[in-house]
């Protein structure tokens, strides 16, 4: 049997709204929320992206989701339609102090959240160092154990001022390949084009390098020495062909939480599942929150 095509990204979402959280650094943060149309959600569930995506990396399965569940994205100061000015901090320390501020914001208490990449370091470090509450995690592809930070990471923060000078279209070409290849180059190009649109503007390009510098794994450190506390349900999911964080992470990972948590392997699938095959992520998820009694969804 054939493998399902990757789902192309169409303009799901709703327009973004701004929300100012009060935060020191001032920065605003683009926000979204999808909700049922006939009947009443089933719970509240947050989407958490990471680098160098924004929330448009959610889209089809949010869309999933928000038959049965409220569902609210955002976008990370520094990613997305999220302002990028230098002012902003966009390490994974002002990143996780800006989500707990904003579950406050939203009111919601303990909700589901499902984070991908440096989202379940930003997730994990509300949970355990901000106290936020949760009710349950499904953590994909995550960036928190060690060794993470590429070579190409390690030359850009080295080097961001050189990177952030390069012409506009060497810019592009590097984005544009970057992103497919955390895909294993499966993606529809217009799927590429949407994820790297934000970056390619004047302010897009320094604000690409900026993030890139700006993450540490000092700052997952204090998460990691922690994983151990988690207080809530935890399912792990990986895409088996992951070229940036190896499968073998998610049965590491595993050993390193409580409750011998499920992992949800995705075969044939990279770094991006979400796109990738957002049908199979969707009832991953699904089948999930449908665990925790929350509503009689079965995959």
């Amino acid at each position: 049997m054939p493998a399902p095509q990757p789902a192309p990204v169409r303009s799901t979402l709703p327009a973004p709204v701004l929300l100012d959280l009060g935060g020191a650094d001032g920065a605003r943060v683009a926000t979204y929320v999808l909700e049922p149309t006939d009947r009443a959600p089933a719970g509240d569930v947050v989407l958490c992206h990471g680098t160098p995506w924004s929330a448009l990396v959610w889209a089809p399965v949010a869309r999933a989701l928000s038959q049965h569940y409220r569902v609210f994205l955002w976008d990370m100061p520094g990613y997305g339609a999220s302002p990028k000015e230098p002012a902003y901090p966009v390490d994974l320390v002002a990143q996780r102090q800006r989500f707990a501020a904003l579950l406050r914001h939203w009111s919601l208490d303990r909700p589901h959240v499902v984070a991908h990449d440096i989202g379940g370091a930003v997730a994990l470090g509300a949970h355990l160092l901000e106290d936020v509450e949760l009710a349950s995690l499904f953590l994909l592809d995550i960036v928190t154990l060690d060794p993470w930070g590429s070579p190409f990471f390690r030359l850009v923060a080295e080097n961001e001022s050189v990177f952030a000078a390069l012409p506009g279209p060497l810019h592009a070409a590097l984005v544009r390949e970057y992103i497919a290849g955390a895909a294993n180059h499966d993606l529809p190009d217009d799927t590429v084009g949407a994820l790297a649109e934000p970056w390619l503007d004047e302010t897009g390009q320094a604000a690409f390098y900026r993030q890139i510098a700006q993450l540490s794994p000092a700052h997952t450190a204090p998460v990691l020495d922690r994983l151990d506390q988690v207080r809530c349900p935890v399912r792990v999911g990986w895409g088996v062909a992951d070229p940036w964080i190896p499968f073998e992470q998610a049965a590491r990972l595993r050993a390193a939480l409580p409750g011998d948590p499920e992992v949800v392997a995705f075969e044939r699938r990279g770094h991006l599942a979400p796109l990738e095959d957002a049908a199979a992520v969707g009832q991953a998820v699904l089948r999930w929150l449908g665990v925790r009694g929350d509503a009689g969804v079965r995959g």
